[in-house]
């Protein structure tokens, strides 16, 4: 495993050039980063009524369309394409993930959670299938296999999420399974777990998709053994799966993250 993670780390991912825009600091850090976005509303006009940020890369469309990448927000931080440097949690890091999505040719679709706080999956609801999230979420497939907005290659949709958008992201495979070729989960667990409270099933069906957990091994909000108690049982039941550990990160966004989960992608095509 540590090879596979070391060859993650390595691996050079197809870089076209930048659609987004740097600013830099007198030390030539980037102080600013801004990847310009689209935003549509799903759902308009419902209670249901929910925000989505979205951009396809630059250049020509692919024959068999873009493959896409949704994002999941984390609590009480709605995604933004445009971060400055020193955010909490690693929040600039989230913005180099979409530039390094986008400049590998994905195309980045990021719906708001419910008022911009958090994802339902692991809150109280009775049946998943009658929350706000599930309606919005639908709607969102249905707008990717629709090609409503941008030419989707349908062979190519990918999740990832940090926090409460790792939780979701997991969500979306159990709930979606044949819609997502792979999934990475940032910081987070099971669909249903939340922070150190955790019962992930004994085993899962064929059709979970391919899972990259990357994890902070001093996060005390989302301990480590919740991630690594749902990488141990996909492992057992089949499922490729891989753990990326920052020894140096708490809870929030690793520097490594936009490259390990872009290549995570990469192998799943």
């Amino acid at each position: 495993m540590k090879n596979l993670i070391l060859i993650l780390c390595l691996m050079p991912s197809l870089t076209l050039a930048s659609i987004c825009l740097e600013q830099h600091n007198d030390e030539g850090e980037v102080s600013w980063l801004h990847c310009p976005n689209e935003t549509t509303t799903l759902l308009e006009g419902s209670r249901n009524e929910r925000e989505l940020l979205w951009q396809v890369p630059k250049g020509r469309v692919p024959r068999n369309g873009w493959p896409v990448v949704v994002l999941s927000q984390g609590s009480w931080f709605p995604i933004e394409f445009s971060r400055p440097r020193n955010l909490p949690l690693g929040g600039f890091y989230e913005a180099k993930l979409i530039q390094k999505l986008l400049d590998s040719g994905y195309a980045v679709f990021a719906p708001r959670a419910t008022i911009d706080l958090a994802w339902i999956t692991n809150l109280p609801h009775g049946d998943y299938k009658k929350t706000e999230d599930y309606a919005v979420l639908s709607e969102l497939i249905r707008i990717l296999k629709s090609n409503k907005l941008a030419k989707i290659n349908q062979r190519r949709i990918y999740a990832t999420g940090i926090s409460s958008g790792g939780y979701n992201t997991s969500r979306l495979a159990i709930t979606f399974p044949d819609v997502f070729r792979a999934i990475a989960i940032q910081s987070g667990s099971y669909a249903s777990c939340i922070g150190p409270i955790c019962k992930v099933p004994d085993s899962f069906e064929a059709n979970h998709p391919p899972t990259l957990f990357v994890h902070g091994k001093r996060d005390i909000a989302v301990p480590l053994y919740t991630a690594k108690r749902y990488y141990d049982r996909l492992k057992d039941s089949g499922i490729k799966t891989l753990m990326f550990v920052d020894p140096k990160m708490g809870h929030g966004w690793s520097k490594h993250s936009p490259l390990v989960i872009t290549n995570w992608f990469n192998l799943f095509f």
